[in-house]
């Protein structure tokens, strides 16, 4: 159980018993939630609930009411004071142990919770147009989809990552006829762009394969399988890895566009107007009626969006997560709108918007070009790798427009969070490999014998016990450090659930760069390998709590925990 939650349960009985007695006058009714923080002013304790709300109906002042309802606290391996309406809480030694052997027996487990409860969630994100390659934008929504599915299933949702090829428009006979133009230039003949079409240089190469191969498919069906082939290799790359993806255009030969329009038809939800036909939605969440049927009869792309969410809901997804960018917030009342129509309930669907990201470079923002010279995610990847571009990716929250500094991204200093957070796993990795190698005697020039066996160091997850750590002769700015880092390490818990309950990559990110400076801060005031064995064994103990922690966290970020830097 979490610090937070054991905390807020003990006060919540602790008041219970104070209503029983008495000791807070007019209180006959304990509906008080109490909520866990972390004091700003560590002073005071490591954990604080504040019980001033219950002044109004206990007619009592809040210094009153704190010191009353602590009176009732049990204190078992931490102690307890009052600040105005706070109780604090201050783990002690037993505690703090307790956190420590914790992490070494359950390690990359330690974190992982059951909030979701085993949901079946669909999470649909990128969905490009398989017309040319993936955009800054959806560099983002690759890292966030793919990191928040990991998060997600570490806490028991059971999530199903699936790519919807929009297959099925306009867009594929553009891209076709794009196509053709590149493959008469290959052919040394003389050709005229229309607009709207796709000029880009990228078509070139899809041209001169086409040719290669001497396909006989269409134009349109060739670029859109290489594309399409082109995106899946660069997703594997940046370790994205879908269940599915999914055709738009099979809605289409399977009838379901038509059955579900049908559908809504039989159900009183369309009408007719002006030659096309409505749909309803206005009767739900949206602000007006909208086409599905032009009057030529061609479908919106609305139509076959309420299709696929049928679909999707048709599969048995309990839960409907879209990673969409912020332009389509108007869509959403539109498809809730349809779900509700349909018979279903639309609170199963959640959309996260995402704001766009700034490529800097040279101090200076880059201008996103149209097609001819766009920015591409495979080359901001081939430009300062995975690890950077995943990470700095999810560094903000998706409705949080990121400047992607180029330049300090690719930079190896403290100042680039991806390398500041990547080097402390390094420099734990570093610590427990010196543990057991040869040492050199710098006075006698002479070879020493390890100060560990590598079966010592394996055998240090059994029954530690780190209370050394806090004597008095370690020094104040020692055992404080050490102190921080455990409690941090405990923060994990609390952390990853909120980032998967709270679709929040983000705070992992931040979190990882907050448990990296508790760590160097710790190894700069406690040096971890001394010839006291007893004191280097804890110590190691903890770096590698700290190391199974980081490791596990830039696991979920998708992001490589190095051995070595």
């Amino acid at each position: 159980m979490m610090k937070k939650d054991f905390f807020a349960q003990t006060v919540h009985g602790a008041i219970d018993k104070a209503i029983k007695d008495k000791k807070l006058n007019n209180l006959e009714v304990n509906n008080f939630t109490p909520i866990c923080e972390i004091p700003k002013n560590t002073q005071f304790g490591d954990f604080a609930i504040n019980v001033s709300s219950l002044a109004r109906d206990a007619k009592m002042a809040p210094p009153l009411i704190a010191q009353n309802i602590a009176s009732y606290i049990e204190c078992k391996g931490f102690s307890v004071n009052t600040v105005a309406g706070f109780i604090n809480f201050k783990l002690e030694e037993d505690m703090l142990c307790d956190i420590t052997r914790d992490i070494l027996d359950k390690k990359e487990s330690y974190c992982a919770s059951d909030v979701g409860k085993g949901e079946k969630v669909n999470l649909e994100y990128v969905s490009a147009n398989p017309t040319g390659p993936f955009h800054i934008g959806h560099g983002r929504w690759a890292a966030l989809g793919s990191s928040l599915a990991n998060i997600m299933n570490y806490c028991n949702y059971n999530v199903y990552q699936e790519f919807y090829i929009n297959d099925a428009g306009n867009q594929i006979n553009k891209l076709a006829r794009s196509l053709e133009l590149r493959v008469k230039e290959q052919k040394g003949e003389e050709v005229e762009w229309e607009e709207d079409l796709y000029p880009g240089e990228y078509l070139i190469d899809c041209a001169k394969r086409y040719i290669e191969s001497g396909s006989n498919e269409s134009y349109g069906d060739f670029a859109k399988k290489d594309m399409l082939r082109l995106q899946k290799e660069l997703l594997e790359k940046f370790r994205v890895n879908f269940d599915c993806f999914f055709s738009e255009l099979s809605l289409y030969k399977n009838d379901e566009v038509e059955k579900c329009v049908k559908e809504l038809e039989d159900k009183g939800k369309l009408y007719k107007k002006d030659g096309a036909v409505w749909f309803r939605s206005s009767d739900y969440t949206d602000t007006q009626d909208r086409v599905l049927k032009k009057a030529d009869g061609s479908n919106t792309y609305l139509t076959a969006d309420i299709a696929y969410h049928k679909n999707k809901l048709d599969r048995g997804f309990e839960r409907l997560i879209n990673i969409w960018g912020a332009d389509h917030h108007g869509y959403i009342a539109r498809i809730k709108a349809s779900i509700d129509a349909l018979g279903y309930d639309s609170s199963c669907l959640e959309v996260l918007l995402g704001q766009l990201v700034n490529i800097i470079q040279n101090g200076e923002q880059m201008r996103m070009g149209k097609r001819k010279k766009m920015v591409t995610l495979d080359e901001l990847v081939e430009e300062v790798g995975v690890d950077a571009t995943r990470f700095w990716m999810l560094m903000r929250s998706i409705d949080t427009t990121i400047d992607f500094d180029i330049d300090l991204a690719k930079s190896q200093s403290d100042k680039n969070p991806v390398f500041y957070v990547q080097y402390a796993h390094a420099r734990a990795c570093s610590i427990l490999r010196k543990a057991v190698e040869k040492r050199l005697d710098t006075e006698n020039k002479k070879e020493l014998e390890p100060l560990f066996s590598q079966d010592e160091i394996d055998k240090i997850d059994k029954n530690i016990d780190i209370k050394g750590l806090f004597d008095e002769k370690k020094g104040k700015e020692s055992i404080e450090a050490t102190r921080a880092l455990i409690l941090k390490l405990e923060e994990s818990i609390a952390i990853v659930e909120a980032a998967a309950r709270l679709r929040a990559p983000y705070l992992l990110c931040k979190y990882s760069q907050e448990l990296a400076t508790a760590f160097h801060h710790f190894y700069n005031y406690s040096r971890v390998l001394t010839d006291d064995k007893e004191v280097s064994s804890q110590r190691l103990a903890l770096t590698k709590c700290f190391k199974i922690i980081l490791g596990k966290i830039l696991n979920l970020l998708g992001v490589s925990a190095p051995e070595k830097m």
